[in-house]
């Protein structure tokens, strides 16, 4: 079933060009989380082989990664917040809470925002708190595109330089996504030690 379901993503990037691009990875950003290692690394073979330009293939997994976290962050922010205050009381949640929130993200909602990108399974979910506490629009789409951006780009060099070998994809994408993650504890560690110093 899965494979199935990957092969189809393959074949769309392939038939629909850009615009699959675009939609699939607007679709993977928001409601309808799957891997986009299996967006982009095609897309980058396929760069790599004339048929498609890389710095284009590039944009269009950023702004459809972008597109789909707002997506979420809207939702978040139509419907999450009266969600979350009319049955938050069943476990103990409630405006204050929701206040807390929405001043840590106004705080800190950029570093968090960022990282979250990086990291697997984080990634697609990190727009609903940013929604429900109502970040910034402006500060929440830089470091959204920011961190989509970086992923984005890994995935695609990686199919443009070696998309034939699946073996090499994944011991690399293993050791790039394990560096990424320890990049964000330290990143995440010195600016929690900057804050307390200037605080």
């Amino acid at each position: 079933m899965i494979a199935d379901i990957i092969e189809w993503i393959v074949n769309t990037v392939g038939s629909l060009g850009y615009p699959g691009i675009f939609i699939l990875m607007l679709l993977e950003s928001s409601f309808v989380p799957f891997p986009s290692e299996v967006i982009m690394i095609p897309a980058g073979y396929l760069a790599s082989k004339g048929e498609m330009h890389i710095l284009i293939v590039i944009l269009c997994g950023i702004s459809g990664s972008l597109l789909g976290a707002l997506i979420n962050y809207y939702l978040a922010v139509w419907l999450g917040r009266p969600f979350l205050l009319h049955y938050g009381k069943y476990v103990m949640f409630n405006e204050i809470h929701l206040q807390k929130m929405e001043t840590f993200f106004k705080r800190h909602g950029h570093i968090s925002t960022f990282t979250g990108r990086l990291i697997p399974m984080v990634r697609q979910y990190i727009s609903i708190p940013a929604g429900l506490a109502r970040m910034n629009l402006s500060v929440f789409c830089f470091y959204t595109s920011l961190g989509a951006g970086i992923w984005v780009v890994i995935l695609t060099l990686l199919g443009y330089f070696i998309g034939e070998n699946e073996a090499l994809i994944k011991e690399y994408l293993r050791d790039i996504i394990v560096t990424l993650f320890v990049a964000c504890v330290v990143g995440v560690g010195i600016y929690w030690q900057l804050q307390r110093r200037s605080g």
